[in-house]
């Protein structure tokens, strides 16, 4: 792949069909990371526009579980005294090897201080804060369909999780559809075998899979799906509000049979789609809620020429796929109509890479420098870029590249105090360092 030290001024979505992410045919695997180069700002786009909430619709209740509390949307937060994008530098310092095709690692949010590794295989492996392995979590590789872009995909504990041990997880099953299900912990080394399956998703194709759970700063668990695969979304799933692919979820897992629909959710108060959150995306490749701000930045794969990051600070945004790509007209059978579509902040072309890797906004406590950086990544080519993530609330991008690794990037992912690590697919993570 050719690489180049410059980025593509402007922003949108991405496409891809690489092994997990996309396909990207010369990546280079088990690289070291390499020195950072800097690299121009790409442009920004609008910033989106809150959309209206509809009228709630009436949920069952588990009693056992009190509902998450409701907060209101925060404002956009000013840039730290003293950040400087330019003195942004990192690093990266190997934690944990020896693993096979790591896509995620996260913590438990319990105070213990562990660390959660999923495999794409179907295995959750648990390590202390200094990457000595404490055991296997839990191993559903009987269950799932693994391989190019399928596997297990996402995890995400309760915020409750010290005292109830709950814990969700996001995988393909052996008819290729998705499955998001619950389990629970016998303790903060083990988990019961026992399986409630939440949700299944048809899935007509094997890639563009998503894979991200989270839960939100409303206590609400936020999934994202692809489109359901093939290339350009043949069905237009993801602008259809009647389709759960090509989309955010949000569900309330403390209410109802499986879950309950949050009555605030944008489309409520229809027959069907009522778990969708936010739409027109297609393969929305790692989210993560800002923990100061509250804002959901998300990293969207695109399809032929642009990778995109997309934030969204309410329900109900349509970003775009497949009348867009990016800030690029895609389907001109559409006429390319903009209007009600929520642009990315930032875009980058596949001068630089194939598939972006959404990550987080830097909230640590260790590094100073890094302070209000979302940091994201390209599958394909390795490189990293850091973001100032209130800049973008303003909408106003200011964007560098930080590292050129070589690496297989899969995911990022965060311990509970907020230090950050990269998952390479190639079977190791490191930690995210100041330089």
């Amino acid at each position: 792949m050719t690489r180049r030290t410059t980025l593509i001024r402007t922003a949108a979505i991405v496409s891809a069909t690489v092994l997990l992410l996309a396909s990207c045919s010369s990546k280079k695997h088990d690289a070291k990371p390499s020195p950072s180069v800097s690299s121009p700002s790409p442009s920004v786009s609008d910033s989106p526009s809150p959309a209206p909430t509809p009228s709630p619709s009436p949920t069952a209740t588990k009693a056992a579980t009190p509902s998450p509390t409701k907060k209101p949307a925060p404002a956009p937060a000013k840039t730290p005294a003293g950040f400087d994008i330019s003195r942004v530098h990192i690093r990266l310092t190997s934690f944990k090897g020896g693993l096979s095709q790591p896509v995620f690692i996260t913590h438990a949010g319990d105070g213990s201080g562990l660390l959660y590794i999923v495999q794409q295989g179907g295995s959750i492996i648990v390590v202390d804060s200094s990457g000595a392995t404490r055991g296997t979590f839990l191993n559903v590789s009987g269950k799932i369909t693994s391989g190019g872009e399928q596997g297990l995909l996402g995890l995400a504990f309760h915020p409750d999780f010290e005292h109830n041990r709950r814990f969700f997880i996001y995988y393909t099953d052996h008819n290729d559809d998705v499955v998001i299900a619950e389990y629970h912990a016998t303790s903060t080394t083990h988990a019961d075998t026992a399986e409630e399956i939440l949700l299944t998703i048809p899935h007509p194709y094997t890639n563009h899979n998503g894979g991200m759970l989270a839960f939100g700063p409303d206590g609400y668990l936020y999934i994202a799906t692809g489109d359901g695969g093939s290339g350009g979304d043949p069905g237009n799933r993801a602008q259809s509000l009647t389709s759960l692919l090509g989309k955010i979820l949000r569900i309330d897992v403390n209410h109802g049979t499986h879950y309950a629909i949050p009555p605030s959710n944008p489309f409520a108060g229809r027959s069907s789609g009522r778990e969708i959150w936010d739409y027109g995306l297609r393969n929305p490749w790692r989210f993560s809620f800002d923990r100061s701000t509250h804002a959901l930045f998300i990293g969207d794969v695109g399809q032929n020429a642009w990778e995109e990051v997309d934030i969204g600070r309410s329900g109900g945004l349509n970003f775009g796929w497949r009348v867009m790509e990016g800030n690029h007209c895609y389907n001109p059978s559409s006429g390319c109509n903009r209007s009600g579509k929520v642009l990315p902040i930032v875009e980058y072309s596949h001068s630089f890479g194939c598939a972006v890797t959404g990550g987080y906004v830097y909230r640590g406590s260790v590094y100073s420098t890094l302070k209000g950086a979302y940091f994201y990544a390209d599958y394909c080519s390795g490189r990293i870029w850091a973001m100032d993530a209130a800049a973008a609330l303003r909408g106003s991008s200011r964007v560098r590249q930080v590292l050129d690794t070589g690496l297989s990037i899969s995911s990022f992912g965060e311990n509970q105090a907020g230090e950050l690590f990269v998952c390479d697919l190639g079977g190791t993570i490191y930690r995210l360092r100041a330089a």
